[in-house]
């Protein structure tokens, strides 16, 4: 008998524990509800409970069940394997600081209790050691990085959906059926009905079939039209990246086996792109995990944030009086996702505009955001704020009326979530100061060129030229 440790990878397919531990014998597959990660977002955990009711369907549908327990996991797991007389427990591996100090607890605990670890790859498609520069080290620097993934990491086109074991085995025996709690018996997570009600719809079907309309309908268009707001063209699957009910080897699969003309080879390009940053940020974890909660760049470490508890609450809220800022703040707040281009500006606003720590930002948005990553949000907090693997110097400000008007030129994605707007027609929804303002909605809470200054003052940088990107 195998217990199969299911942790941010909740499906069957393309499951390189479960299939592993599936060719040794029987599997018990067990998720573990760990108190230590519960609670942060109620969004959050609510996706993770709707993701593995799905898991469990898919499990029955194979003659099997999902176990699932609450507690803390070395303790949990040892006492599954000993009710159910297995012999070793398979899981994929995570690389986050506290997955490997659970980890490590975890394989301790099994090792006296004479229980077998076997951990697998599964959440990347380079393993972060397997990407290194030739003097030693980690990448920094994305475009080298990228350079070196193309050449030595790229995984070949695979079956874009990896079949699941055929069948999964329960426990048998009265001992182990009381023992053993499902998801349907235990008492789980309290969680509020509208995070329930704003979810997509859950688990590895509903993953591959995001990932094939994505293919079929966005893929083309992807290059071009991935930054408008007004027009979201992103493809949706990180929430279900995030889960891992559905894996990048299927996603870049998937895609690659889209190619048909140079058009679409240049759109598989830049979306497996994105595939490559998820990797690099990884990569930068694993080997510098201080980098969770500390600048990659250590003389960074010197800049003074401001400590601005209102300035804080008006970004969160989305009432900063620029409006493409509010209406992707308050798209965030209501849905737990936000569109990468979105994602950068508001960033930008609040490190920069506001002078307020990054950190501030990576904790609201880990609290909102449903496909919420340590190392994916980390490093691009770190990336905007100048603090980490940025090649550029901190002189990036993004211009939030210059990036509304690129990006959301029709103004349609402001006038959706900023309805106090809804009479401006046009780009005149950027900048409604310009048209006498408009009631019920707020002066800007800071000046750009002002703004500006004082972060490049703070940051220790000049630039003369340009209002901003």
């Amino acid at each position: 008998m195998n217990v199969v440790w299911f942790r941010r990878d909740l499906r069957l397919a393309d499951h390189p524990a479960l299939t592993e531990a599936a060719a040794r014998g029987p599997v018990v597959p067990v998720f573990v509800l760990d108190p230590r990660l519960l609670g942060r977002s109620a969004r959050r955990d609510a996706w993770i409970m709707a993701t593995l009711g799905a898991l469990d369907g898919d499990a029955r549908e194979r003659g099997g069940r999902l176990i699932v327990r609450r507690g803390e996991p070395a303790a949990e797991l040892v006492r599954v394997a000993r009710e159910t007389a297995a012999t070793a427990i398979w899981w994929n591996r995570d690389v986050t600081p506290y997955a490997r100090a659970r980890d490590a607890s975890v394989t301790a605990a099994c090792q006296a209790a004479g229980i077998e670890v076997h951990v697998c790859g599964d959440a990347v498609l380079s393993e972060p050691e397997d990407v290194i520069p030739a003097r030693g080290g980690f990448y920094t620097v994305f475009t080298p990085f990228h350079r070196a993934w193309l050449t030595r990491a790229r995984v070949p086109p695979a079956p874009a959906r990896v079949t699941s074991p055929a069948s999964l085995t329960s426990p048998a025996g009265p001992k182990s059926r009381a023992a053993l709690a499902s998801l349907a018996t235990l008492d789980t997570v309290p969680l509020p009905g509208a995070s329930r009600a704003e979810l997509p719809p859950a688990g590895e079907s509903a993953a591959r079939a995001a990932l094939d309309t994505f293919v079929r309908r966005g893929l083309r268009g992807y290059p071009a039209g991935r930054d408008r707001l007004d027009a979201d063209t992103t493809s949706r699957l990180s929430p279900y990246l995030r889960v891992g009910a559905l894996t990048p080897r299927q996603v870049y699969a998937a895609v690659s086996a889209a190619v048909r003309t140079p058009e679409l080879e240049r759109a598989r390009d830049a979306f497996v792109r994105q595939l490559a940053w998820r990797d690099f940020f990884v990569q930068i974890l694993w080997h510098a995990p201080h980098t969770r909660w500390q600048p990659l760049r250590p003389p960074r470490r010197a800049v003074r944030w401001r400590d601005d508890p209102e300035a804080l609450a008006a970004w969160q809220e989305g009432r900063t009086g620029y409006p493409i800022i509010d209406a992707a703040m308050r798209q965030l707040v209501a849905t737990g996702f936000m569109p990468n281009r979105a994602r950068m500006i508001v960033a930008s606003f609040l490190v920069k505009h506001l002078l307020i720590d990054w950190r501030q930002g990576d904790r609201w948005f880990m609290r909102q955001l449903l496909d919420g990553d340590p190392a994916l949000n980390g490093g691009n907090w770190q990336w905007v704020a100048s603090v980490g693997a940025d090649a550029l110097p901190a002189f990036r400000i993004f211009n939030p009326i210059t990036q509304a008007r690129r990006f959301d030129p029709s103004g349609d994605y402001v006038r959706r979530w900023v309805p106090e707007l809804a009479s401006l027609a046009g780009a005149a929804v950027h900048a409604p100061w310009e048209q006498g303002g408009a009631r019920g909605y707020p002066r800007p809470i800071v000046e750009h060129d002002t703004a500006r200054r004082r972060a490049l003052a703070a940051f220790g940088v000049s630039r003369k030229t340009g209002s901003g990107r």
